[in-house]
């Protein structure tokens, strides 16, 4: 008897030691892969604030996405901020039980081992809840993992999923999951997806347009509703079938639904290359990055633009950048640029102005193939310059650039250059002068092919936009107002090798006669230039705009009063603002305030304001400048475009057509812009197409009556404010009479 207890016992002790040994072994499992000793775990922290690269965003004034710097294009959501439909699909699709597990679902787990491993059914679904895919997504596996690894990850997804369902409600873990998944195209998470593919926002996807995008993440790349149309087509159908077994939609709606064709006419990839304002973009990086490195956190480490989420608010307008962009399309691709073209066609060495020799233009070719990118590749690949050549000269398929769209095509290097030398370029920039807000910023004309910013990044010869400064120092004194009358007649300077220069007008016009400064400002006439040059000096001009905010190289010599400086035009538009706002110069200026991930200010950003001139002086040259637009060279807003109200401008035009320039001032905004080839030698080779009247005018034009006809904005059509006590002077010189002759005039300068 005793002996048969013996046994009995033995036989219950290895029952139970069988019995309990898994789930033993499986805790204990479970505690070292929680303990971390089987490889990292994420720590309580990081299951609280889990770190992940969230792109910084860029937001115009007017509160729309411009943009985003990334290392992944990601963009977090709240919860309510999604569209149920995103919702219903995704949980209809991927875990229809989420509201009754706690990470883990044993019964799915169960399905996936009978059906799937055993039956061998492999569309039967996988075993992973949304909490298993979000632990994956926030703490990506290795690459490569052996099948012990993959079963050891799974335990530790597991155990994560776990966690995260007892730190997050179940809402939090929806929304986490939308915001840390691939949808491809460069969009990481559900604000990017449906910007990127629809151009809306998350909580307002439709229904077919959530069951696209949730049925994208199985496999992005295959069911791409681009590149894959029929198979997004068929995927979207099982989503949508899901939907309907699930009770999400009823079967009407099913088939109503099924019946919705594939729209994918607002998808554009969220890059750097494209939307609005990628000249301005480029530029806003470049500060940023600046600013990164002077600017830490609370823990003391530097912020990063593309991991840490920031929110950067800019003064940019969406609505006056679009019209920018629009009205530089429309002039350069509908007018200018083909008029270039057919002013060339046939010609030697064209673009390049005909009084250039061959030598001059290979060197110049020379120069723009040692400074790209091929060249330097190839330098560093330890290739000779007669190697380079002949690489430069061999044919290879390339994608080049066209006003209609681009064109694939197989041509030389070499060839592409001289290809893209025929092109003419522009830089614009708008400025709200109250504020120094910049508003529009245009800085080329495709930012895909030309890189080079024509606004802050280079500077050219400035022509008469520059002779307002001179005007203005004239205006300061006191010893004039726009109605007061000096002689068109030659001057000379003796300079420093002691020969005379003697600088010619551009026409005849009342050469001889007594004119008013505002119609020698407003025809441009370079007699009263060199007149008012003689009477100050090059270094007091050079002060006053200093204080107006250039701060480019100026050469202090007389020929500066033509316009021989090279300036930008963020210089000429910040500098012009300040006659519109008082005489007050304000640094033209792009953000207004940056925020971290979770809206707490980091920084805001006052521009700086420098008084330059008084307010009477201001208001004195605004006066002037509208004899431009009155009777001047830029009369041609009045007599093609309409425009009837003040505005007060300035042309100009450099030596031999290379630069052309418009400037105009209204009360709430100032605008400048440039025209010009890559090339200085590269222009028309006549005044009546290369003037800034013709070349940078028009698109001035275009955009402000975009910009006036846009009714969401309030930009005045009135006049400019008049002093308090402005000063007793005439400012309607039709009122002025020829008085003397320029023989009175310097008879009484002399007696």
């Amino acid at each position: 008897m005793t002996k048969k207890k013996s046994k009995k016992n033995r036989y219950t002790l290895w029952f139970w030691l069988l019995f309990s040994t898994p789930p033993v072994l499986a805790l204990l499992l479970f505690f070292t892969i929680s303990a971390g000793l089987w490889g990292f775990m994420p720590s309580f922290e990081e299951l609280e604030n889990p770190r992940s690269n969230l792109a910084s965003e860029i937001y115009s004034a007017d509160g729309e996405l411009m943009g985003t710097f990334y290392i992944h294009n990601r963009s977090n959501v709240q919860f309510e901020e999604l569209s149920p439909n995103i919702v219903n699909a995704l949980l209809a699709t991927e875990d229809i039980r989420f509201h009754y597990h706690s990470g883990v679902d044993i019964r799915s787990i169960f399905r996936v081992l009978i059906r799937n491993i055993i039956g061998g059914q492999r569309s039967a679904g996988g075993g992973s809840t949304l909490s298993q895919q979000l632990a994956k997504n926030l703490f990506p596996r290795q690459e490569n993992p052996s099948f012990a690894q993959i079963v050891i990850i799974k335990l530790k997804e597991w155990v994560t999923a776990a966690r995260l369902e007892r730190n997050y409600t179940k809402d939090e873990i929806i929304a986490m999951y939308l915001n840390t998944v691939d949808f491809g195209s460069h969009a990481f998470g559900i604000k990017l997806a449906a910007k990127t593919y629809f151009n809306t926002e998350p909580e307002e996807l439709k229904v077919e347009e959530a069951a696209l995008l949730v049925g994208l993440l199985k496999a992005p790349s295959w069911y791409h509703p681009i590149r894959n149309p029929g198979r997004a087509l068929s995927r979207r159908q099982v989503v949508l079938n899901q939907m309907a077994r699930y009770g999400y939609i009823g079967i009407e709606e099913l088939d109503s639904l099924r019946m919705i064709p594939l729209d994918m006419s607002r998808f554009q990839i969220q890059d750097h290359h494209t939307g609005i304002g990628t000249y301005f973009r480029e530029h806003l990086r470049s500060e940023l990055r600046q600013w990164s490195r002077t600017y830490t956190k609370p823990d003391g480490s530097h912020y990063d633009i593309y991991r840490d989420g920031l929110r950067i608010y800019t003064t940019i307008d969406s609505r006056m950048q679009q019209h920018a962009e629009e009205a530089v399309r429309e002039h350069m691709a509908g007018y200018l640029q083909p008029t270039f073209f057919r002013h060339w066609r046939g010609y030697t060495n064209a673009p390049y102005d005909t009084n250039l020799s061959r030598q001059q233009v290979e060197e110049n070719i020379q120069r723009t193939i040692r400074r790209s990118d091929r060249h330097r590749s190839l330098r560093q690949q330890g290739l000779s310059e007669r190697e380079i050549m002949d690489n430069f000269r061999e044919p290879v398929p390339m994608r080049i650039f066209s006003w209609e769209g681009d064109i694939d095509t197989i041509m030389s290097p070499l060839d592409s250059i001289w290809y893209y030398k025929n092109f003419l370029h522009t830089g614009m920039m708008a400025v709200e002068p109250h504020t120094g807000h910049v508003k529009a910023y245009v800085g080329g004309i495709d930012f895909r092919h030309f890189k080079f910013d024509h606004v802050t990044g280079i500077r050219r010869q400035v022509g008469s936009v520059f002779k307002p400064f001179l005007y203005t120092l004239a205006m300061q004194e006191g010893e004039f107002g726009p109605c007061t009358q000096v002689p068109n007649t030659p001057v000379s300077f003796e300079l420093w090798d002691g020969t005379l220069w003697t600088p010619k007008n551009s026409s005849d016009d009342r050469e001889g006669e007594m004119v008013t400064l505002q119609w020698a400002l407003a025809n441009s006439v370079n007699y009263i230039s060199a007149y008012l040059m003689r009477r100050y000096s090059p270094e007091a001009l050079i002060r006053l705009v200093r204080r107006m905010g250039v701060a480019s190289p100026i050469d202090p010599v007389y020929a500066i009063a033509l316009g021989t400086p090279d300036l930008s035009v963020y210089e000429i538009v910040g500098a012009n603002a300040t006659y519109a706002n008082k005489g007050v110069y304000i640094e033209p200026s792009f953000i207004t305030r940056i925020e971290d991930q979770n809206g707490n200010l980091i920084e805001a950003f006052v521009p700086h304001r420098e008084e330059a001139v008084n307010e009477n002086t201001a208001w004195l040259m605004l006066e002037l400048m509208k004899g431009v637009v009155l009777e001047g060279t830029g009369r041609r807003l009045r007599l093609r475009y309409g425009f009837e109200h003040p505005i007060a401008g300035k042309t100009g035009t450099t030596q031999s057509n290379s630069d052309g320039w418009f400037v105009g001032i209204t009360p709430d905004l100032v605008a400048g812009v440039w025209v010009g080839g890559e090339d200085r030698g590269i222009r028309f080779r006549d005044l009546s197409l290369g003037q800034g009247a013709n070349m940078a005018l028009p698109i001035w034009a275009k955009f402000m009556t975009r910009v006036y006809d846009d009714e969401s904005l309030d930009i005045s059509m009135g006049d400019f404010e008049a002093p308090l006590n402005p000063p007793p002077l005439e400012t309607d010189c039709s009122k002025v009479e020829q008085r003397e002759t320029p023989r009175d005039y310097f008879r009484r300068e002399i007696f």
